[in-house]
């Protein structure tokens, strides 16, 4: 058998368990490669993809899924699961309309056991599923594959506390450790130990040992005293094991003849209900592939590429995003007042601070994937008269939701939220959409929420939301908007005040954020006005009734949920002011949107202008 054709014969991972233990390297370099070549034609996530490689075979080949449940975390390293459970000449459909999503989907393959788009849920979910097979006297392993990323959340730690203290669970945590490298003489000798630690030699021997030893207290005490030291010298054994894990490595994740003897010892450990088992893998980020290897964070989410010639700068400038809109107002803003301290969960690049971390390093925390903590952190930073801003995705701050209520806005503390990625994300989908923001904070008391149409209003409307006594939510998409220029100055807007945009006859369109462009464009066909609203908390009543007598028929336009959104807002406005005019609600439907182009899936919801034209044509006909 070539090595080019290995790949090509498996469907599925029961065909992977069929090959020679000595064709599995082959068969990952051959993953490794398609990886690589998949992601370069239809962009996503590489670098944590080419360092799973090995790890992925390994598992598969040991347990028996998709009866044994593997459950990955974060769901965006899964590339080489894909590929080896039926979806390799589907790969290049990956993240696009109507393809394979970028993360694990129940409803796409069984061997897909949980959905894992966002982090630190793999060993909850895990955790219940041994105890589903347990409860149904069913032996089925368990294994949650996490991230060194994702254990800094408090959930994996409190799914661990509860899972230590269930006798006999085949449960199996992976610790997917690509943050730390191990040197050869450290890693040989890891290595032996690791393997020993988890074969039935050192297990029967720790067991005989106990048995002999219990009946004199003081010698069993030192003996476990010393056990633990011992361990705690090569490898941070003692914290996993207090929560009741059998910790096992560091071992080379990229070592086949390391990784498949450890698992095959520690699923015979599984079997004989040794209890929860803890394996610490050590990977490489973008292994394999040397641009990745040297910058993994450039090559995490790259867009299409050739792997020949790597990431190239395009041949024009392309216009600045909303994020970094918002990294040079925080720069400059925290120039001008020493109050301000920038937050983020994890999320250093994606929300724009690189820059920030830079200047004002003592200013700058990332507090790691603990969405909860950074919302508490910040209102005790407001508690002694700091200024925070707390950089998170629209969909990430649904973590927070409990603090944002209880922490910041009961105690009425200022906290400014940027939050990115607000509306339809494109290729990442219905996970990372940030399509509730409006809905789940115009409900809640002491906050604000503003929705800046383009660059300009961004920064403007940050700066107003800056110097705002109490909290205020600054929303704003993915990408690039209008191509407005902002101001150099930190000057705000009016708070809670909108402007007429356009002015028309019968009919007017109340637009909430970036949507105030394709409707101006459907307002010209409509000869109506288009009022630029800018907040959905609070709405600008003065404005709306001024609107709402000078026009027949109102529309509102939101990138957001419907249901509880800017247009529920206006209605609710409305009725307070006891005006009754016939009004058309436009934004996104009560469905889960998924991936694809954004710009596709707005039209396919109606919201460019030509769908917005229709609708409204099809209402007030």
């Amino acid at each position: 058998m070539t090595s080019a054709s290995l790949l090509s014969t498996i469907n599925a991972p029961a065909d992977l368990r069929k090959l020679p233990r000595a064709d599995l390297k082959t068969l990952a370099d051959e993953l490794r490669e398609h990886v690589l070549q998949s992601v370069s034609k239809t962009g996503g996530h590489l670098s944590s993809n080419l360092g799973t490689v090995e790890l992925t075979v390994a598992l598969h080949y040991v347990f028996n899924t998709p009866e044994d449940r593997l459950v990955w975390d974060v769901g965006h390293q899964t590339y080489p699961h894909k590929i080896l459970t039926g979806r390799r000449d589907q790969m290049h459909t990956l993240r696009q309309l109507g393809g394979i999503s970028g993360f694990p989907r129940r409803d796409e393959s069984p061997y897909d056991t949980f959905g894992t788009a966002h982090s630190s849920t793999s060993i909850s979910a895990a955790l219940g599923m041994a105890i589903g097979a347990k409860n149904q006297n069913q032996m089925r392993h368990a294994v949650a594959i996490i991230g060194d990323g994702a254990m800094s959340a408090g959930m994996a730690f409190e799914a661990m506390n509860n899972a230590g203290v269930q006798p006999e669970l085949p449960l199996l945590v992976v610790l997917n450790d690509n943050d730390m490298s191990i040197s050869p003489p450290v890693g040989a000798l890891n290595r032996y130990l690791a393997q020993l630690m988890s074969g039935r030699f050192y297990a029967a021997a720790k067991s005989v040992g106990k048995q002999v030893l219990k009946p004199i207290p003081p010698l069993f005490e030192l003996a476990k005293r010393v056990e633990e030291q011992a361990k705690g010298l090569v490898v941070p054994a003692t914290l996993f094991e207090k929560f009741g894990f059998n910790y096992i490595g560091p071992i080379d994740g990229h070592d086949l003849d390391s990784l498949i003897p450890m698992l095959e010892n520690v699923k015979q450990l599984m079997e004989k209900g040794a209890g929860p088992q803890f394996l610490h893998v050590v990977t490489k980020k973008g292994q394999g592939y040397k641009l990745a290897e040297a910058d993994p964070v450039a090559y995490h989410g790259p867009g299409k590429f050739d792997p020949a010639v790597g990431l190239t700068k395009p041949a024009t400038a392309p216009k600045p995003t909303f994020t970094q809109i918002f990294g040079q107002w925080l720069c400059d803003m925290a120039a001008q007042d020493s109050r301000l301290v920038g937050i983020t969960p994890a999320m250093r690049e994606g929300s724009g601070m690189v820059e920030f971390e830079k200047r004002y390093p003592d200013r700058y925390h990332d507090v790691g994937i603990a969405e909860q903590h950074a919302v508490t952190f910040a209102a005790g930073l407001a508690c002694e008269g700091m200024k925070p801003v707390v950089a998170i995705y629209s969909t990430f701050l649904q973590r927070g939701y409990d603090q944002l209520i209880h922490d910041v806005t009961i105690q009425n503390l200022p906290v400014v939220f940027a939050l990115d990625r607000a509306g339809l994300v494109g290729a990442d989908g219905a996970t990372h959409a940030g399509a509730y923001d409006i809905a789940y904070l115009r409900c809640i008391p002491n906050i604000s929420v503003a929705c800046p149409a383009d660059e300009a209003e961004c920064r403007a409307l940050l700066t107003t939301a800056f110097e705002q006594n109490h909290s205020v939510a600054v929303r704003y998409p993915r990408g690039a908007g209008a191509g407005k220029q902002p101001s150099s100055e930190l000057t705000g807007l009016p708070f809670g005040k909108g402007k007429v945009e356009r002015q028309g006859k019968k009919l007017a369109i109340l637009s909430f954020g970036t949507m105030l462009y394709p409707a101006l464009q459907a307002a010209e066909k409509l000869d109506a006005t288009v009022v630029n609203m800018r907040w959905a908390k609070p709405i600008d009543t003065e404005l709306l009734r001024e609107i709402a007598h000078a026009h027949e028929q109102l529309v509102t336009l939101e990138e957001g949920c419907l249901m509880g959104g800017a247009g529920s807002a206006v209605l609710e406005a409305l009725q307070q002011l006891q005006i009754n005019k016939p009004v058309l609600n436009l934004g996104l439907p009560d469905v889960f949107i998924e991936h694809g182009d954004p710009a596709k899936l707005l039209s396919m919801q109606g919201l460019d202008a030509i769908g917005i034209e229709a609708s409204i044509r099809k209402r007030f006909a």
